[in-house]
């Protein structure tokens, strides 16, 4: 019997030549046109809090394939589950190719998110990806950290107040967390540079392998092992993440 794991993943099309185009390819805008301007702090207070977002879900539709997941994400999801990451993949997560790699993102169904019940509420709030924890800041990377900015034209709702933006990310111990997103946004990002120095014009099928398989090692190590529930969850992703540096780094 097939795996459907194994057939998703056939249906992805991974080329060496994907990351390259989309590193050419650089937004262009500027955050005054985006957000208000400024740059946040967790300490800071930022015009976000809408009352819970009682009687609107307008954020949980028409997301496409925007909300990609973290091995965090993925923690808590087959946590509060009690699901696979290849059960969850059955149903409410997909696969799909972001800036050249394979990553997991929150699946859409009939155009809202197949996490929103029937009452139009989360039905794993407790465990919601960091993204949806975010909205509608989003951060800004420079200087080997980030900050955060708040997106003016991303939430409709009328009558936001001031909430402290640590209080309204709602993370535990979130120095370890803001340590933690650091680390794998660097990692994502040493890996992509690395796919595009493959040497594709001396041999273009061996440097899509070599792609295909750094995806499949990021994928197996960080999202689908299960992480053990009563260990912390960033001294496991540390170790794997270091195991994974020394795999990769063979394969060249």
């Amino acid at each position: 019997m097939a795996c459907p794991f194994l057939e998703k993943l056939d249906r992805i099309k991974i080329k060496y030549g994907v990351l390259c185009e989309v590193k050419e390819h650089v937004r262009n805008c500027s955050l005054d046109e985006i957000s208000d301007g400024r740059l946040y702090e967790a300490n800071d207070m930022v015009k976000a809090y809408c009352n819970e977002c009682k009687g609107c879900h307008a954020c949980c539709e028409g997301m496409g394939e925007s909300i990609i997941l973290d091995p965090l994400d993925i923690y808590r999801l087959t946590k509060e589950t009690g699901k696979s990451f290849e059960a969850l993949l059955a149903d409410t997560i997909e696969l799909n190719v972001v800036d050249g790699l394979i990553l997991p993102n929150i699946k859409m169904v009939d155009g809202k998110c197949s996490f929103l019940n029937e009452a139009g509420r989360c039905s794993i709030h407790a465990a919601r990806p960091g993204f949806c924890r975010l909205f509608p800041l989003g951060r800004y990377y420079e200087d080997g950290g980030f900050k955060y900015f708040l997106q003016i034209h991303e939430c409709e709702r009328a009558g936001k107040v001031k909430v402290k933006v640590s209080k309204w990310i709602d993370t535990p111990d979130l120095q370890k967390n803001t340590e933690y997103i650091n680390r794998w946004h660097d990692f994502l990002k040493q890996v992509q540079e690395y796919m595009c120095k493959l040497p594709a014009a001396n041999d273009e099928a061996k440097a899509d392998d070599q792609t295909r398989q750094i995806c499949m090692l990021i994928l197996n190590l960080m999202y689908i092992a299960r992480y053990e529930d009563q260990k912390d969850f960033y001294e496991q992703f540390e170790g794997r993440i270091v195991n994974l540096e020394k795999l990769i780094e063979h394969l060249g």
